[in-house]
This record gives C-alpha cells, sequence and structure tokens, in this order.
C-alpha cells in the first residue's frame, strides 16, 4: 500500500529538520517503523544504526555451515549444539535467530500449461464430511474430473474412496461427456499408483485394464508436484464454495441427481478461465468433437472380495451380514457387489442375491435361507426370534435377562414381543421396551401398556392385526350356492 504524500513529506522533514530518529517519527505519526526506513531509504538516505553485538555472534559461523550440510536440521537440535560450546541465550530467542540464517529454496517460477481440445483431462477426490446412515457414519467423498482446454466439470459423490468408485466415477464422466480424453492426469494415490522410484512406475493392474478398455493413458504427476493438475485443484475449491456449501440433500442419489444438474447448469455458464470472452458451456461444445468415442461395450465395474464364511450362514462385507444357504458355510466364497446389490457366489454358482446396506451391524436375509436352517434344527427357531428381536430392538435382551433371573418362561416372552413387534414397528417396541425396564417390570404386559400410552399421545388408532385367525378365515371363504331345482324335482316325486 502506497504511503500518502503528505505523510511522505513530514517524515523528511522530521528526520531532516527536527533530527528525529525513526522510531521518533513512527511513534508520533502512528505509523509502523518500517514505513519511516522505506520512505528514507527511497530518498536515498541511510537509515540504519550499527548493530549491537549479540550472545550468537561467535557461533554463526557453526550455525551457518550446520545448515548449509543439513537444511531440515530442528532449532532444538542446533541449540543443544552451541549450549555445548558456551551459549547462553534463551531457546526462544535463539529459535528466532536461527530462522533469519536458515537457507531458503528461491522461489521457483512456473509456465502456464495450455493443452489441446480433448486433449487432457484431471482427475482428484475431495472429502466433503461425513453422512449418517442407521448406525453407521460413513465418509462423504467427491471424486472431481475437469477437462483441461473447457474445464467442463463432472462431480459424482460416493461413501468411500475405493478402486471399484474411483472407476465409476470415471466411466459416469466419460458417459455424461460422451466420449474420452486421451490423458488422465492423476495424483500419486493409492488407487492409481501402487508404487514409485523415480520414472519408474507401477500402476494399478485394475486401472491399466480400465484405461485399455477406454483407449486412455493414464498419466500420474511428479511427486510434490500439484501446480500439475491446478485445474482440477481449482475444480474442487469451486465446488465447495458454489456448490457444496449449504446444500441440503435427503441422500446420495439426491446429491448426484443435484451435482449433475450443476455440472450441466451453473458451472457450465461460468467464464473459461483461458478463455474469458466465452463460456465453458461454449468451448466444452468445440471440444467435445475431439474426444475419443466411447466403447460399445461398457465394463462391469464390480467390487470382488473373497470372504470366509464361519458357523453361521452369513457373509460379512462392507460392516453387515448377508445370508446364505446353510449348506455352504465354512467355505471361502466370492462376493461381488455394486452401489446397489450383493451378489455372492461359489465359482459360478449364484447363492444369493440381496439389496446392498449401507448401514453397520445390520443383518440382510433371504427367509428361504434362514427357513431351511430352522427346519432341520428345531432348535434354531428359538434362537432365530431371539436374533430377530435382538436386531430390531437391543433393549430386548435386557428384559429377557431380567425375565429369565425372576423365573419367567422366555418362550411366551419372545412370542409375545414379536407379536407386538408385528404390530408396532421396531422404533416404537424399543421404546416401549425401555420404559418397561425403567419400571423394572420384565413382562410383555408391560411393553404393551407402554405402547398403547405411546399411541394415545400421539392421537393415533389401535393397531390392527394383518392375519386373521384360522377360524376367521374359514368363515369369509366364498360358498357355492345350491341349485334350487333339485328341491323341485324332490318335491315332484314325492306328489307321485
Amino acid at each position: 500500500m502506497a504511503t500518502p504524500p503528505e505523510i511522505e513529506a513530514q517524515i523528511l522533514r522530521y528526520y531532516h529538520a527536527e533530527k528525529w530518529r525513526v522510531g521518533t517519527i513512527a511513534k508520533q505519526l502512528r505509523i509502523h517503523r518500517s514505513v519511516v526506513q522505506r520512505v528514507l531509504a527511497q530518498a536515498g538516505l541511510p537509515t540504519s544504526r550499527v548493530a549491537r553485538p549479540s550472545r550468537i555472534d561467535p557461533y554463526l559461523p557453526l550455525i551457518r555451515a550446520t545448515l548449509e550440510r543439513f537444511p531440515t536440521l530442528t532449532a532444538s537440535r542446533l541449540y543443544a549444539m552451541v549450549h555445548e560450546r558456551g551459549y547462553r541465550g534463551s531457546p526462544d530467542h535463539f529459535r528466532h535467530l536461527v530462522a533469519q540464517h536458515r537457507p531458503r529454496r528461491p522461489a521457483e517460477a512456473y509456465l502456464r500449461l495450455r493443452t489441446l481440445p480433448g486433449e487432457q483431462a484431471q482427475v482428484d477426490w475431495a472429502h466433503f464430511g461425513h453422512v449418517q446412515i442407521g448406525r453407521a457414519r460413513r465418509p462423504l467423498m467427491g471424486f472431481v474430473m475437469v477437462l483441461s482446454y473447457s474445464r467442463q466439470i463432472f462431480l459424482r459423490f460416493s461413501l468411500d474412496a475405493g478402486m471399484a468408485s474411483f472407476l465409476r466415477g470415471q466411466a459416469a464422466a466419460f458417459a455424461a461427456w460422451g466420449g474420452v480424453p486421451r490423458v488422465l492426469l492423476y495424483d500419486n494415490l493409492k488407487s492409481a499408483v501402487l508404487e514409485r522410484r523415480g520414472e519408474a512406475i507401477r500402476f494399478h493392474p485394475e486401472l491399466l485394464a480400465f484405461a485399455g478398455h477406454y483407449r486412455f493413458e493414464p498419466r500420474p504427476v511428479a511427486p510434490a508436484r500439484g501446480n500439475e493438475k491446478g485445474r482440477v485443484e481449482r475444480a474442487i475449491g469451486y465446488v465447495r464454495e458454489s456448490f457444496f456449501a449449504a446444500r441440503r440433500f435427503q441422500d446420495l442419489d439426491d446429491l448426484n441427481g443435484q451435482a449433475l444438474d450443476w455440472c450441466n447448469g451453473l458451472a457450465a455458464d461460468r467464464r473459461c478461465p483461458d478463455q474469458p470472452e466465452r463460456r465453458v458451456r461454449e468451448v466444452f461444445a468445440e471440444e467435445v468433437r475431439h474426444l475419443l468415442p466411447l466403447p460399445d461395450n461398457p465394463p462391469p465395474l464390480l467390487e470382488r472380495v473373497a470372504v470366509r464364511v464361519g458357523k453361521t450362514p452369513y457373509v460379512r462385507f462392507d460392516r453387515n451380514d448377508y445370508s446364505i444357504p446353510h449348506t455352504h458355510v465354512r467355505r471361502v466364497l466370492t462376493v461381488l457387489a455394486d452401489p446397489e446389490q450383493v451378489r455372492i457366489v461359489d465359482g459360478a454358482e449364484l447363492l444369493a442375491c440381496h439389496r446392498r446396506s449401507y448401514d453397520k451391524g445390520a443383518q440382510i436375509e433371504q427367509a428361504d435361507h434362514l427357513q431351511a436352517l430352522a427346519a432341520q434344527k428345531r432348535a434354531a427357531r428359538q434362537h432365530r426370534a431371539t436374533d430377530r428381536l435382538a436386531q430390531a430392538a437391543p433393549a430386548s435382551q435386557e428384559l429377557l435377562r431380567r425375565a429369565a433371573a425372576r423365573g419367567t418362561p422366555l418362550g411366551s416372552i419372545t412370542t409375545a414381543l414379536l407379536q407386538l413387534l408385528e404390530r408396532h414397528g421396531a422404533a416404537d417396541l424399543q421404546a416401549a421396551i425401555r420404559e418397561a425396564l425403567e419400571r423394572d417390570v420384565p413382562h410383555p404386559n408391560a411393553v404393551r401398556l407402554a405402547l398403547d400410552r405411546q399411541r394415545e399421545q400421539r392421537g393415533a388408532p389401535p393397531p390392527v392385526a394383518v392375519v386373521l385367525p384360522a377360524n376367521v378365515q374359514a368363515r369369509d371363504r366364498p360358498v357355492q350356492p345350491h341349485a334350487l331345482e333339485t328341491y323341485d324335482r324332490l318335491k315332484d316325486g314325492a306328489d307321485d
């Protein structure tokens, strides 16, 4: 910031005519002494005074020679070295002095990188906090890809940054743009580069197969060279400020739908940084003609995980348990998962297909898997009912424990609680069981009364059982009426 001319005139007058010192001028004019020194230096006047000797002066040759050999050596270690040689100054003041003598890397200038249309896109992940799904706290990751020429942005959110999500994001970007750039520029993340020694790079084999299918070249940036992918870094900052800030969404599909509308709307209407007279939308329409065509057969992007099954007919995948036929326990099976489904296979045989859950500790089941096991083992029925209660209302375990301590039969309690679960739902049953435990009445009747109080407070109607008893169902069966003509024939025969 330039110094006002009237201030410069006062500084020069007080220094020449009044013989004021630099500190006095700065104090009286209420400005920093560096401003005074700068004005006097611009006028060609010497302002430096003879420096006073310092305790560190005899040790400066040692300090400078050591820092030339070891530029990153800490100030605390240097202080220990000079302290052993007789220095008795303060450690804090020594740290300040060492910072003035530590060699610094000279400022590096960078060329402005320009690319041809359709030549390059830059890829990176960004973290956008967490989302709560049931009992699971999942990270919200944003996949960002930007075309280097037009600066067209593609944004897609996922609940992890794994290899499958990484490849799905790229495939979705290609599909949204209707083509593939010739080069994709990555950071040195594990999904792209497994190992790097200088120029020798070992790419992830799944990424190489993916790149071969879409015919593009994967290219990582040099280590510690974030400027080489500055376009995607700036795009991530733009996403945070223009799209995600104060954004409301219901679920991941809703958020991705809003992100796609934003990429094709507001983000495409901004001015192109390299061509300010044009919009990104216009430059992208020019660039899309230079992209490589999409392949006719997009690859299946599945998560493939080998899992070992224990004694129970469940497979653990992504924090949840999925049921399988009980005939395949104690084996190594394969899980094939996409964002919607989880399939469990044994070689080429499909054992189970479940809807994918992003909860934590959930049991996703097929009824026939457990019915077959229950039919084989009678004792499994009681355990099955208890396990179902534990999943729906965890407080039921404490109620059963207290009831067993009082000698109450657990079978009848479990049956009654299951009936209440069917009628009222898991959330209401959990709250009612807690209320019964607080009253120290571990009995289904106390739970039923608590449910009735909850219903009356909400003003809800009484729950109606969907399944009618067998005798009531029998009364409602349709009855075929008998033809009355047969009675006429009987009457005629009696008259004869």
